[in-house]
């Protein structure tokens, strides 16, 4: 597909998406921490179970970097248990915890203020943040303009003939952010609608009755 057309498709996909559903309100958190942590511990769950862990860290005042990095490995690991893998979250959790104390002194609002590559490359470097965790931080968390990839991308562009071949993360991610305009809200928002979509509609068994792409013309037509 032409880029010029791959680009008003794009758009208008995002237009059909926003039409429906409306302002998604993604990420939720109160601060930028709880963001990153809640975009590490969302990794192979759902939602509804991380916000139990956030919640019971916010009522027993925990929500903190320090707080927590002063936790030992073992109890962190039980805080997080009801959003399972909760051994392996703890460690990277801990991992990430390092980091921010070392390289921005525990401030959150340091880190907002690095390169956005650089930042995303020191993130990729640490054991157990992949890039979708990564993006989400720098997106949601710092709001940096980098786009989320994540298991709805790839079916919901192919299902709708916008890609025709499998795509490496990194390909997709430079799909949109050479097509779309730089601009932090968009971004956000179209990842949180392609969510919305993938569960509502765009399953592994696709529900297409009142999907808003349900007749979206293919190309041509």
């Amino acid at each position: 597909m032409a880029a010029s057309l791959l680009k008003k498709r794009l758009l208008e996909l995002y237009g059909r998406l926003f039409d429906r559903f409306g302002p998604q309100g993604w990420w939720p958190g109160d601060t930028p921490f709880e963001v990153a942590l809640g975009a590490i511990l969302t990794q192979n769950t759902n939602w509804q179970n991380v916000s139990r862990v956030m919640a019971d860290l916010k009522v027993n005042g925990d929500l903190d970097p320090v707080v927590l990095a002063q936790m030992p490995e073992a109890d962190l690991a039980l805080r997080f248990r009801p959003a399972g893998y909760y051994n392996l979250k703890a460690r990277r959790v801990k991992n990430f915890l390092t980091f921010l104390a070392a390289r921005f002194a525990n401030s959150m609002e340091r880190m907002a203020l690095e390169d956005l590559e650089l930042l995303r490359v020191e993130l990729l470097g640490l054991h157990g943040i992949g890039p979708e965790t990564a993006d989400s931080i720098l997106l949601y968390a710092l709001h940096k303009p980098t786009f989320v990839v994540d298991a709805y991308t790839f079916r919901i562009l192919s299902r709708h003939d916008l890609i025709t071949e499998p795509r490496s993360y990194e390909e997709l991610r430079q799909l949109f952010m050479e097509r779309l305009p730089v601009e932090v809200p968009l971004y956000q928002e179209y990842h949180a609608l392609f969510v919305r979509l993938g569960k509502d509609f765009c399953r592994p068994q696709p529900r297409c009755a009142g999907c808003p792409l349900e007749d979206w013309p293919e190309v041509g037509l």
